[in-house]
């Protein structure tokens, strides 16, 4: 596109954002019309996550449905909470029941957490999803703004720190505090309008509007409302809303402007941080009945900027003091300017903070009853944020934190959660001479991380026997146990539910530092290619994350020596998932092809059942038990020519085809199975025993199809030997297949050949 095209695409982005202002009367139609445009501050939050709509995701190994509005879809995830989704659907319950005004009115929301666990994070989300779901239809958001020199030839004019002769808008000014319009209308008849409106809502949420007009837009009332009497008109109402005097116009809701923001630097009193201060100097002209004038008053506080929507106090802790003052806001919705002067205030109130808070608030806890702030923490709605106990919600987290990736990983299933969680990352760095070389991470070097990270964050305590914390890390993350053959769901294990789990842990900013210093190591060194010295392994990674826990300062004592203790199963499940690649790359052109499967499974529940069987090209199965047999034999491994008679099989073989296979079958796949009892459209991928066949080999696979193999020559294979041809096709299978770099491939299979050449026979 032409730079003027570009520039038309702006206009037109931004005719969809704004409208014209109109008048009151043209407000309240379109309110019948689409009433989610009246939504008071609540309400208004709870439809704009309702709106982005929801999916399913597996957490601590439960399918549970997560609102999108947190993944920032609209900012293309840039700021997603990754995790926390029982808590995220927590606070949107209470946000419902606070909308509804059923309970806990009176409450102030605090999400509370440790460093690094998504708090900041949660902040954006909520601007960001707020600012873009004001400029769609149904989000539109609506105040008012004055005009009273068009009632005075004197030219009185009206404004809150702003020159009116400034500006060549015929002195219109906006509610600095986003006044509801419908607050311009006296009591009763609003009352009377919302429950005609509310009596046509199918929405649970009745639309409440309880706040009178904000004093600065009260001055301009007030005044027209003298001017218009004294002048004698009958409609004085209708006056004083002319649309020269009065008009209602859309706003995007951001910071400042229906979203405030108290941040951990903010200063000043109580008074100025919670809704502004006084202009000394300012216009003070306007009938203020012998008191200060509104107008004269900044509205920059965190109340008056998230008046409509949302207030925020972020890092809650170096605020302490002002949470007292908050104390009456959220069920009386008023606070003081003034002594003489009141503000009503409509917002949703959200406080942020780490655990330190917590402390503050508890120094009087002994004084029982006595306790000053005892009142301060009832009204404080607790949601405990905690560090991430998923392997792929980690192994993300930490992708965004090295390479800026924004993309939400989402999977129809875990096998396509398992790939990304396995994948390397490349990264540029600079040498010392400041040109760019690219460094890798290689295959499961990310997920080694991700995966210690985790470990550290888990309650062993509530370990059931024979499982160690990388499996309840695997089992939280799928949500299952893959143990050989047998399949084993999270509901068959009891983890006690009164565990830490997430409380504490190396937070994910530990993990990108170590992992940054990595990259830069030997930055001197400048290569055109990937080389063994550009490729972090998994094992750099486990080693440096546990020798670096001694002098980081965020850890105490007890948690290096408790951490330090729990690297070792990861690095043996990491070990385990470099050598499957290997052995998978080895043993890739040996790999049994799905026909041949498919054809054994047919013969297996032709066997097992009386009813007959059909292929998919409707031809009877007869069970052909020398096929059976072959592929037991060869393809499977499991069994010897001593377990069967000729070719009928013995007691052992029998019960494998009916607890492995004909039951397994039975489980994944008798839906998918049509009215003629064929195994059309099986995934058998899905059986276990079958994923094992084309999927997983094992050593001994290895040498029954290379006699001539020999691991203990791998690092440099004699010309000419099998071990040579083997290496060659592994390394180019594991670039081609695995996402190996040659330089990662290299390394891994050293590595893994290392090991295994000790227990070679």
């Amino acid at each position: 596109m032409t730079g003027r095209d570009y520039v038309s695409e702006a206009d037109r982005t931004l005719e969809e954002t704004y409208e014209e202002p109109m008048t009151l009367a043209t407000y309240v139609d379109r309110v019948f019309e689409n009433p989610t445009i009246a939504s008071h501050a609540s309400k208004y939050l709870l439809e704009a996550i309702e709106a982005a709509g929801t999916r399913t995701v597996v957490e601590e190994g439960e399918e549970k449905e997560r609102y999108r509005f947190f993944d920032d879809p609209h900012n293309d995830g840039e700021h997603a909470i990754l995790g926390n989704t029982e808590v995220l659907n927590q606070f949107v319950d209470d946000l419902r029941s606070i909308a509804a005004g059923r309970a806990k009115d009176e409450k102030i929301i605090w999400f509370e957490g440790p460093t690094a666990t998504g708090k900041s994070e949660l902040k954006r989300c909520l601007v960001n999803g707020l600012r873009e779901y004001s400029k769609t239809p149904e989000g539109r958001r609506y105040t008012v703004e004055w005009n009273v020199t068009t009632a005075d030839v004197e030219d009185r004019s009206l404004s809150y720190g702003i020159d009116p002769t400034a500006a060549d808008d015929t002195h219109w000014y906006e509610s600095p505090v986003q006044a509801h319009p419908l607050s311009v209308f006296p009591d009763g008849i609003r009352e009377d309008l919302l429950d005609e409106l509310n009596d046509g809502l199918e929405d649970h949420v009745p639309v409440r509007v309880d706040a009178a007009l904000d004093p600065f837009s009260r001055e301009a009332y007030d005044y027209l409302e003298e001017y218009y009497r004294r002048e004698g008109k009958d409609a004085l109402f209708s006056a004083i809303t002319d649309d020269q005097h009065l008009r209602v116009k859309n706003y995007v809701v951001d910071v400042g402007q229906g979203v405030g923001v108290l941040h951990s630097e903010d200063d000043g009193r109580p008074k100025e941080r919670l809704v502004g201060s006084w202009m000394h100097g300012m216009l003070q002209e306007l009938d203020s009945r012998g008191r200060k004038n509104p107008q004269a008053f900044s509205y920059d506080g965190v109340l008056s900027q998230g008046n409509g929507v949302l207030s925020i106090v972020e890092d809650a802790a170096q605020h302490a003091d002002l949470l007292q003052k908050l104390l009456n806001v959220p069920d009386e919705q008023s606070v003081k300017l003034d002594q003489g002067i009141g503000m009503d205030v409509d917002t949703q109130m959200l406080i942020i903070s780490n655990p330190d808070l917590e402390a503050q608030l508890n120094q009087h806890a002994d004084r029982n009853g006595m306790d000053p702030l005892k009142a301060l923490k009832r009204r404080l709605d607790r949601h405990q944020f905690g560090y991430l106990t998923n392997l792929s919600l980690e192994s993300e987290l930490i992708r965004r934190e090295l390479t800026n990736e924004t993309e939400v990983w989402e999977a129809d299933r875990y096998d396509d959660l398992a790939e990304r969680i396995r994948e390397p990352v490349a990264v540029t760095v600079k040498n010392r001479d400041g040109e760019p070389r690219t460094r890798e991470f290689a295959p499961h070097a990310i997920e080694a991380a991700a995966l210690y990270a985790v470990v550290t964050r888990l309650d062993e305590e509530d370990l059931p026997n024979g499982l160690d914390l990388v499996d309840k890390a695997l089992i939280f993350d799928q949500g299952y146990l893959q143990e050989g053959d047998t399949r084993r769901d999270k509901d068959e294990f009891d983890f006690g539910g009164d565990g830490n789990d997430g409380d504490h842990g190396i937070p994910v900013t530990y993990t990108r530092d170590t992992l940054a210093e990595l990259l830069q190591t030997d930055r001197d060194r400048h290569h055109s290619e990937l080389s063994v010295e550009d490729v972090v392994m998994p094992r750099d990674v486990l080693n440096t994350m546990a020798e670096g826990l001694s002098e980081a300062p965020v850890f105490s004592t007890g948690e290096r020596s408790e951490f330090e203790n729990r690297v070792v199963p990861v690095k043996n499940y990491i070990f385990d998932q470099q050598e499957s690649d290997v052995i998978e790359a080895i043993m890739h052109d040996r790999r049994v092809d799905e026909e041949t499967v498919a054809e054994y499974v047919e013969h297996v529940y032709a066997w097992e059942t009386d009813e007959p069987l059909y292929n998919d090209r409707g031809e009877r199965v007869e069970p052909d038990p020398l096929k059976m047999k072959l592929f037991e034999v060869e393809h499977l491994g499991r069994f010897s020519e001593a377990e069967y008679e000729g070719n009928m099989p013995r007691e052992s073989v029998r019960n494998f085809r009916r607890e492995k296979v004909i039951t397994s079958l039975n489980r994944h796949a008798w839906e998918h199975r049509n009215e003629d009892f064929s195994v059309e459209d099986v995934d058998l991928a899905a059986i276990p025993v079958i994923k094992s066949v084309l999927e997983s080999h094992d050593w001994d696979d290895v040498e029954r199809t290379f006699e001539d193999f020999d691991p203990r020559q791998w690092d440099d294979p004699p010309s000419g030997t099998e071990t040579e041809t083997v290496k060659e096709r592994t390394i180019e299978t594991m670039v081609d297949r695995f996402d190996y770099s040659e330089a990662s491939a290299e390394l891994t299979s050293r590595h893994v050949m290392g090991q295994v050449c000790y227990r070679w026979d």
